[in-house]
């Protein structure tokens, strides 16, 4: 079968293929960066900043503490704490001393935080206060043996910082009672950790760096085994595809999405790490005014998103006032992005936003628009340097070019598998590709377009009907200001769909939503069903999840009686 030639279609200068092995392991590479730009700062959050030489400082610091508690290399430790400087802080202190870093949201219940933990074994955890009294609820159940808590303002310092801490707990009332005998401050880790030697470890470019758990969109919640030359791979294909536009020592990224998240944590920590970028810490991205307040402060060079993130913001009656002149690229990923949302952000910043694609098993990326020439909305744009693409039908064969078919993806930033999980590894690994689960096409010119996920299109009689298409059509709408889209029971054709509707403007009405959908959808696409709601169920980094839509939905409803 004839392929495209995705390089033929690179910007130049763009080189085809990167090396994994230029570093023997993520903390080669930290280390590297650490000590090249150790003047700038590297990290800015509620107004305090840490250079990369105190950051540097620091995680080795609560690196020798990790090691003095008796933790060797392979053990895992968690890391459960919104975007605070705190973060990067234990995050290079663990990799250093060679343990395994186990992101956690949160803001996950006691039964997701019991799983996870358990899972992963998890040894020694580092969480924020305010979810300490979930940790108490399940910590007699799991393998952990240390627990490391700090406060939102532990790194503020000073009068701030007690200021901080004091208005979170007491104020407002935001850290709820909790018995965990043992534990340590955070702050008294980083004080011994300072008096204490770090032994460097011997760390392999196959050696797990983080159990990265999925979303669990279908069955339990996995592992993904990301090495540290997945890791090396990514941060690597990343900074090859945004070499024209980013230049060490000159660039600042708003970092919104939270670091635990695969996205932000190889996008915007490693990758702008490797040109020294500063990194401007956002604790609560859903305080869009704050958020604002944060763009005016920061003239920013680099901002990446997700979809209903830029549709609030492009929503928010301030958003017009901030200043994009030095804007060089907005990157979106997580989900997919609405065509008239990225009209209106360039229409309102005069910047592109670049759609890109992956998965957690995937480091993540696995293709991006480029960021420099011609964009193509609607598409995820070629593969990355060293990364190839296959579309395949139900038998794994592949099916021609411009047809949808599953996407198979294969480089060096695939993951190792999942976590103690055999039959699951199994299941998406195949002599190296990866099995997306996504419906996809690759089109003529190299450019890769997503259909669907696999298990959310919806089958209208006979007829394939893939969600993001119909919420792409209706949220061109004025009045809609977010569209979710399932699949339910319907006796006549098997399946119909149904939209979820935030509306813009009070006044839209079902009629309304009808006849744009007849407009601009062939029939067994529009929606059959439509119910306005107030919010719609979002992940951690604001992904809109159909599948709670679903579940909720078939809870109240009983389509066929």
């Amino acid at each position: 079968m004839v392929k495209p030639d995705y390089f033929k279609f690179y910007p130049e200068g763009i080189k085809h293929d990167i090396n994994p092995d230029d570093y023997k392991s993520l903390v080669h590479f930290m280390n590297n960066k650490l000590s090249e730009f150790s003047e700038n700062i590297a990290y800015i959050n509620m107004g305090k900043s840490l250079t990369y030489k105190e950051t540097d400082d620091l995680s080795t610091n609560f690196a020798a503490y990790l090691q003095s508690l008796g933790l060797q290399k392979g053990d895992r430790i968690a890391i459960q704490m919104p975007n605070l400087l705190q973060y990067p802080i234990a995050l290079f202190g663990a990799l250093k001393a060679g343990l395994i870093v186990v992101n956690t949201n949160p803001l996950y219940t006691p039964d997701e935080m019991k799983h996870q933990f358990k899972d992963s074994g998890a040894k020694a955890i580092v969480i924020l206060s305010n979810f300490a009294y979930h940790l108490e609820k399940i910590i007699s159940e799991t393998e952990i043996k240390h627990v490391i808590i700090t406060g939102i303002g532990d790194m503020l310092g000073g009068l701030k910082g007690s200021i901080v801490n004091f208005v979170v707990k007491k104020i407002k009332k935001m850290v709820p009672k909790y018995n965990l005998p043992g534990a340590l401050t955070f702050n008294s880790v980083l004080q011994q950790g300072k008096s204490l030697t770090f032994k460097p470890v011997e760390i392999q470019t196959d050696d797990v760096a983080f159990l990265q758990y999925t979303g669990g969109t279908t069955g339990v919640s996995k592992g993904a085994m990301l090495t540290n030359r997945n890791m090396v791979a990514n941060m690597l294909q990343i900074a090859e595809w945004k070499s024209p536009i980013l230049k060490k020592n000159e660039e600042t990224i708003i970092t919104a999405l939270p670091l635990y998240h695969i996205f932000a944590l190889t996008v915007n920590c490693f990758a702008m790490m490797n040109v020294g970028a500063k990194n401007i810490l956002i604790t609560n991205p859903r305080d869009l005014k704050a958020l604002i307040k944060d763009f005016k402060s920061y003239p920013f060079t680099v901002f990446t998103g997700v979809n209903t993130l830029f549709n609030s913001l492009l929503n928010h009656q301030d958003f017009n006032t901030v200043d994009f002149s030095k804007l060089k690229v907005t990157v979106a990923g997580g989900m997919a992005l609405k065509i008239a949302v990225a009209e209106k952000w360039k229409l309102e910043t005069a910047c592109n936003i670049i759609e890109g694609y992956g998965l957690t098993e995937s480091s993540p990326v696995l293709n991006c628009n480029p960021v420099v020439g011609d964009i193509q909305l609607g598409t995820i744009g070629p593969p990355l340097p060293s990364t190839e693409i296959s579309i395949r039908d139900e038998q794994g064969k592949e099916v021609p070019l411009g047809e949808p078919g599953e996407i198979w993806a294969k480089g060096p930033q695939i993951m190792k598998g999942y976590w103690n999980r055999p039959e699951e590894t199994s299941d998406v690994l195949e002599d190296g590709w990866l099995k997306t689960g996504d419906i996809g096409l690759i089109k003529e010119d190299g450019f890769c377009k997503i259909v669907d996920r696999k298990k959310e299109m919806v089958l209208v009689s006979g007829f394939n009907v893939f969600p993001n298409e119909v919420e792409d059509a209706l949220s061109f709408h004025p009045k809609i200001a977010e569209v979710g889209v399932i699949g339910v029971p319907d006796e006549k054709s098997g399946e119909a769909v149904k939209a979820f509707i935030v509306k813009k403007d009070d006044s839209l009405t079902e009629n309304e939503v009808i006849a744009f959908a007849k407009e601009h959808l062939t029939g067994y696409k529009r929606p059959k069903y439509i119910e306005f709601k107030t919010e719609l169920p979002k992940s951690n980094v604001g992904k809109i999840l159909r599948r709670i839509l679903k579940e909720n939905d078939l809870k109240v409803n009983k389509y066929n009686e």
